[in-house]
C-alpha cells in the first residue's frame, strides 16, 4: 500500500513538472499567434515593445487561470479587433485579403500576355530605303578598311 501510494505521489509530482513546460509552449503558441498591435509586423513573440511584453504577461496570466487556447485568442480580438490574428481567419470580411495577391498576380499575368499580343501584331517596321542601305554601306566599309 505504500509502494502505492509513493508511486501516486511520484506520478503526481512529475506530472505538476511538465505543467511549466507545457504552459509555456502554449503561451508561445499562442504569442507566434497574435499580431503586436504597436509593431503591426510582428507577433507578439517577436516584437519588444512594452505592450508585446503585457500581451504575453496577459497569455500567460489567462493560462493559468486554466482558458483554453480559443479562449485567450477570442479575448484578445475583443480587445484589439481581428486584426490581431497574425494570420487572419477565413471569413468573408477577409476573403479580398486572401484572395487578393492571387487577383493581382492573375490581373498582373493578362496584362502581360496583352502586351505581348499587341507587339506581335504590330506591323514589322519599314525597310531601309535604298539611301539608307547605301550609306550604311558606305559606313561600314569605312570602318572596315584601314
Amino acid at each position: 500500500m505504500k509502494a502505492l501510494l509513493l508511486a501516486f505521489m511520484l506520478c503526481a509530482t512529475l506530472a505538476r513538472a511538465d505543467a511549466p513546460a507545457e504552459l509555456e509552449a502554449r503561451e508561445a503558441r499562442l504569442a507566434a499567434q497574435l499580431r503586436c498591435v504597436v509593431c503591426q509586423n510582428q507577433t507578439v513573440a517577436e516584437s519588444n515593445a512594452p505592450l508585446a511584453a503585457d500581451m504575453r504577461r496577459e497569455i500567460r496570466t489567462q493560462l493559468q487561470a486554466g482558458r483554453s487556447d480559443g479562449d485567450v485568442i477570442a479575448f484578445f480580438e475583443q480587445r484589439y479587433g481581428a486584426f490581431v490574428h497574425y494570420t487572419p481567419p477565413l471569413r468573408p470580411s477577409t476573403w479580398l485579403l486572401w484572395a487578393g495577391p492571387f487577383v493581382g498576380a492573375a490581373a498582373g499575368i493578362a496584362t502581360l500576355l496583352a502586351a505581348l499580343r499587341r507587339r506581335g501584331r504590330q506591323a514589322p517596321s519599314a525597310a531601309l530605303s535604298a539611301a539608307d542601305k547605301a550609306r550604311a554601306e558606305r559606313l561600314l566599309a569605312e570602318e572596315t578598311t584601314p
